[in-house]
């Protein structure tokens, strides 16, 4: 008798799922340490730093992704022995890692001066020198990822980060500006470089046989550009902003765009690590396979963000005072529209693992190119019209009405059956309604304190939401996942 395809995705699943968790805890620390450092750093530092920093992030951001050609993700989806192809994907990553850090050097201050801040110059090309780190270390990396060895990679990023930030502080004090935010990260790479090469095990040699180098790069060159436009469009706010409105704003924009990361930058990326090497391994069974692991993962993405994403849009004010303080309070009308921007994100980012999973990279360009043609008008416009807020309130608009339908649609041609998630996202989109109203109308009842407001308003609405939408066996699933953990890990 044929093997049913949930018994198929099963050991796959629990091997993602293992990741997922290691991948995820491991991101907690690194985001808690990273928001400690921002707290830190937000008190040393004006907001006319960040503003020079988001336009070095914007560049480096962007340079992060093409920096491979790709070959990363295409390491990832090769369906054949690592070891036949290592040498060869290395030798092109560097290649194409030297070859950009090049370009990015000449046009550091042409992008600066696009972003309205010349002054960003030397911190982009110190920043955008961490390719120059990662090009070394990516085939590992993705080794590390292809095995599920997520709990390796989460402990290299530790190691990294507690480099990193004591630098940055000791900068920032010694009055260093946006230098402390690029000094730091680099170190940080370094160190978070030599214990990939560590962790991996995989000889380091470098090679070139023509004939893997096509197959990876006809593969990988799409993926980098559908992940890169979608880079583009997350950080083409700050170079608008930039240039319209001035590196003060730009400050308080990067801010309110950090906070709606969060999540993003924790579940996201937990999810991220392990879901392009599910999602192919999927996909080289059958189309079902692919199609039953993204209906049993969508609800349970979906049941995590909106409750958070509702606690951002209600409670902008008192969260940035409370944390950043007064002086950062004009980033919380910004923070609303953002946290919209982020449920979105989240799942157009999901829809971009899926197609890299299956192979249906030149759909992601298409669909970035489309949220792209109506994202870039749409945040001038609303730039010019009003200010930061007009500027999240275009971004936002343009993720609702264009690139989650193209999401949607690009997934559902690659052969992934939607349909049948849709009945599982009516109890979550009611919960956050409920969550919402509930956290508006106890923080009109504690507006005396921000911190009482986030415990009581905030408390109050995450738990309407956990009783009407959480069920016994989304609770099971998480309390097996993490109890498992430990043992799985023991042995």
């Amino acid at each position: 008798m044929a093997e049913q395809p949930g018994a198929d995705i099963s050991d796959i699943g629990r091997k993602a799922g293992r990741g997922a968790v290691w991948s995820l805890l491991g991101t907690l620390v690194t985001r808690a340490g990273s928001f400690i450092l921002g707290l830190v750093l937000a008190r040393l530092l004006a907001p006319a730093d960040f503003g020079i920093y988001a336009v070095a992030l914007a560049a480096t951001q962007f340079v992060m992704v093409v920096k491979d050609a790709g070959v990363m993700s295409a390491v990832l989806q090769w369906r054949g022995r690592l070891e036949d192809i290592a040498p060869t994907a290395t030798t092109l990553t560097m290649f194409s890692a030297v070859g950009l850090y090049a370009v990015f050097w000449v046009g550091a201050p042409y992008f600066s001066m696009l972003a309205g801040s010349e002054e960003a110059t030397s911190v982009v090309r110190i920043l955008t020198a961490v390719i120059l780190v990662e090009a070394i270390t990516a085939v590992r990396s993705a080794a590390l990822l292809r095995w599920f060895r997520t709990g390796k990679n989460a402990k290299a990023v530790l190691a990294g980060f507690l480099v990193n930030a004591p630098v940055a502080i000791v900068l920032a004090v010694g009055g260093a500006g946006a230098y402390s935010f690029a000094w730091g990260q680099l170190v940080g790479a370094v160190v978070t470089g030599v214990f990939m090469l560590i962790y991996a095990r995989l000889p380091y040699r470098l090679g070139f046989d023509r004939q893997i180098a096509a197959k990876l790069l006809r593969f990988g060159i799409p993926s980098a550009a559908g992940i890169a436009l979608e880079v583009l469009l997350l950080n083409v706010g700050y170079i608008i902003v930039g240039n319209i409105m001035g590196k003060d704003w730009l400050g308080f924009y990067l801010m309110a765009f950090n906070v709606s990361s969060w999540l993003p930058g924790m579940i996201g990326s937990a999810i991220r690590m392990v879901s392009i090497a599910g999602f192919s391994r999927l996909a080289e069974r059958d189309e079902e396979s692919l199609s039953l692991g993204v209906q049993r993962t969508v609800p349970l993405l979906i049941t995590m963000v909106l409750p958070l994403a509702a606690f951002m849009a209600v409670l902008a004010h008192p969260l940035i005072i409370f944390i950043y303080g007064a002086k950062w309070e004009l980033a919380a009308g910004v923070l609303r529209f953002l946290a919209v921007l982020m449920v979105v994100r989240m799942l157009t980012s999901f829809a971009l693992d899926i197609l890299n999973g299956q192979g249906a990279t030149r759909s992601t360009v298409w669909m970035n190119l489309g949220h792209a043609a109506a994202m870039i008008p749409a945040v001038i416009i609303g730039t010019h019209l009003d200010g930061i807020r007009g500027a999240a309130i275009g971004q936002a608009a343009a993720a609702v009405l264009v690139a989650l339908p193209l999401a949607m649609l690009a997934v559902q041609r690659a052969g992934v059956r939607l349909a049948p998630v849709l009945p599982a996202l009516v109890r979550p989109a009611a919960g956050a309604v409920v969550c919402a109203a509930v956290m508006l109308g106890l923080s009109m009842l504690t507006q005396e304190s921000p911190l009482i407001q986030l415990i009581v308003a905030g408390g109050g609405g995450l738990l309407a939401y956990a009783l009407l939408v959480v069920t016994r066996d989304q609770f099971h699933f998480v309390s097996d996942r993490l109890v498992r953990l430990l043992p799985a890990r023991a042995r």
